[in-house]
């Protein structure tokens, strides 16, 4: 990727783990995702990142609830986003997170690379106040992919640190993988890459050449991640899972107002924001059928 390429811009729309309390504007029912859909299309943003939820709120992975979210979205904004399914979970069965790929056949689905501590830490509490093991083993990767290229779905590899990255070029070589991929370094979770642009940089020089990469930030520091990754040639992601907060530090009113900021800032940086057939491209997904 260079400066030269448009900058595809993401939004992880609800996450699963924040509720209301933390944030009034995250969506819980199909209607309100489909409303910060298009607020999402009409700032700019073109990719949009699902984690299923029910209406009072809990997460959820059944079928139904990513399919009403799903249709929900395509009914206010057609095919002017690219459906992203998060498929990450602890405690969740892998053939209940196949089972919503299979029936729903989303355009990509997100795919974590690599197993790792997954924290939270206080520094006013001087304690973690959440800590696991996220566990992503090479054989339940592999199956995702397998089918994944079953299904024509296009895998989003989430990685958290560099040892993530150096994890796609063995698949590619199995042939599990294929080229061009989609490459987005998670970047603020405790137990994975500390935040900076030096760090974001190490990682993008390590991914298979040719590939599509962008940043995840997590809180605070995401907006830093946004211009570093916008001079390096990457994309972005923003969006209510990774941060609630506008650089000013005033809570988002919606995705939209993060998406917003994004487009402003691809703007200021140079570069060009993608439409929804450039960002397909980018992705490495087959060109729009015209109806």
């Amino acid at each position: 990727m260079s400066l030269e390429d448009p900058a595809v811009i993401t939004c992880s729309i609800s996450g699963s783990l924040a509720n209301r309390d933390q944030c009034p504007a995250i969506p819980y029912t199909p209607d309100e995702y489909g409303a910060e859909a298009r607020r999402i299309v009409d700032e700019g943003g073109v990719h949009v990142h699902i984690h299923a939820r029910r209406p009072d709120g809990t997460p959820s992975y059944e079928v139904e609830d990513f399919r009403a979210i799903t249709e929900a979205i395509r009914a206010e904004v057609g095919d002017a986003l690219i459906i992203n399914y998060s498929t990450g979970a602890m405690g969740v069965s892998m053939e209940k997170r196949l089972a919503y790929l299979r029936e729903l056949k989303p355009d990509v689905a997100a795919l974590n690379m690599g197993s790792m501590n997954y924290a939270k830490y206080s520094r006013k509490r001087k304690q973690f106040v959440f800590n696991a093991v996220f566990a992503n083993p090479f054989d339940e990767i592999i199956t995702f992919l397998e089918a994944m290229n079953e299904l024509g779905i296009k895998p989003e590899h989430e990685c958290f640190d560099l040892g993530h990255v150096g994890s796609l070029e063995p698949l590619v070589d199995m042939g599990v993988l294929k080229p061009p991929l989609h490459v987005d370094f998670v970047m603020g979770v405790v137990g994975g890459a500390p935040p900076t642009a030096r760090n974001l940089a190490a990682m993008a020089d390590n991914v298979p050449e040719g590939s599509h990469w962008g940043v995840i930030g997590i809180s605070r520091p995401q907006w830093m991640l946004v211009n570093a990754a916008l001079t390096l040639g990457g994309s972005v992601r923003v969006g209510l899972e990774d941060n609630f907060y506008l650089p000013d530090g005033t809570m988002a009113r919606s995705n939209g107002d993060l998406i917003a900021k994004a487009h402003e800032m691809v703007v200021n940086a140079g570069r060009r924001p993608a439409t929804v057939d450039e960002a397909r491209s980018l992705l490495g997904l087959p060109a729009r059928v015209a109806v």
